[in-house]
């Protein structure tokens, strides 16, 4: 019947391992940013091809894939004080792990290598979403006054004032950023490969925004272009090229993503500061806006989402869930008709 009708697979030895090899060299490498493929590499050969590689792929059922996320679950990766230990891989890598396989089966679906994708039947453990880090008005305060003079201190104020992601902050330049109309402009991510540092384009086309910026960073912004052009000048290096960077080393490349995310961690310690990732400024940022009533659709153009979706999948617990608000708009439209 499935010859009939042309839905027929041709039987076939090639193993997943096999497959996968194929699916990283010809759609994986070619579609996905360097990073997110390195992580779906590590992810692909650490716990995915040593329990499931050797099976013909036209044989993996949505049993397989079920018994190895709840091996992984229990026993999916090695304790690092003990390599003879082994301990459960958290719902949310494993729910990752299945994100990869239902996109990498269901090429093999449409390649025609297999008749149907086993990972769309099943489901991967329930991953809890962890509560997202926010600072107090109170905190944001303390972390300002006690960075205020260090490196990192406008980072960290046009973060929380933006929300931009710490790519976007390090990939920011001065011709992005419009001192007079008070707005910057995000173009660009910048992320760690193994490779090194390299520069992108937002994965949607609402990554690319315009965000206004309040007087006071600007006004920090201004101070901080003024100092950089002062050390060119000390240096003899000449005025900024067009694609300076606001944020860099001494001498103008880029600064390190993960060593700027350690010198926080660092900070944080050292200086007793609320005990926070790099991350919940831009989480910060999300609630203060949240919490002054700024509707949906707007807050999340502001982030970059691609959809308000996101916006709400994220941050929906912190919206105003009070219903009485309803009540009082219906009343004053109409309740004095009905009242007549």
């Amino acid at each position: 019947a499935e010859a009939a009708q042309g839905n027929s697979v041709h039987p076939s030895v090639l193993t997943v391992s096999a497959f996968l090899d194929r699916w990283e060299k010809d759609w994986a490498q070619a579609n996905l940013s360097p990073k997110t493929f390195e992580r779906y590499a590590e992810l692909l050969a650490i716990h995915v091809r040593p329990r499931l590689g050797a099976a013909k792929l036209q044989k993996v059922k949505p049993a397989n894939l079920a018994s190895l996320y709840a091996e992984l679950v229990q026993n999916g990766r090695k304790v690092q004080r003990d390599p003879n230990a082994m301990a459960g891989l958290s719902p949310q890598t494993v729910s990752y792990i299945h994100r990869i396989l239902h996109r990498a089966f269901g090429h093999a679906v449409v390649w025609g290598l297999t008749s149907a994708n086993p990972a769309s039947v099943v489901e991967p453990p329930r991953a809890q979403r962890a509560e997202q880090e926010i600072l107090s008005a109170e905190q944001v305060k303390i972390v300002l006054r006690r960075l205020r003079g260090r490196p990192i201190y406008l980072l960290v104020a046009v973060a929380l004032a933006t929300g931009m992601r710490r790519g976007e902050l390090l990939a920011l330049r001065w011709k992005d950023v419009d001192l007079d109309g008070a707005k910057v402009l995000v173009q660009q991510s910048l992320e760690q490969t193994k490779d090194g540092l390299r520069f992108k384009a937002p994965k949607t086309r609402h990554g690319r925004r315009s965000i206004s910026v309040s007087p006071s960073v600007i006004a920090e912004l201004r101070a901080h272009r003024r100092k950089q052009a002062e050390i060119r000048l000390a240096l003899g290096l000449g005025k900024d090229a067009d694609d300076a960077l606001v944020f860099r080393q001494p001498d103008g490349t880029p600064l390190n993503p993960n060593s700027v995310s350690t010198q926080w961690r660092r900070l944080v310690r050292n200086l007793k500061l609320p005990s926070v990732s790099l991350h919940a400024l831009r989480h910060t940022h999300a609630s203060q806006l949240i919490s002054s009533g700024m509707d949906v659709l707007r807050i999340s153009r502001r982030l970059g989402h691609s959809s308000p979706s996101i916006t709400l999948d994220v941050y929906g617990h912190l919206f105003d869930t009070n219903d009485d608000r309803a009540a009082t708009v219906f009343e004053n439209a109409f309740g004095s008709t009905l009242t007549e």
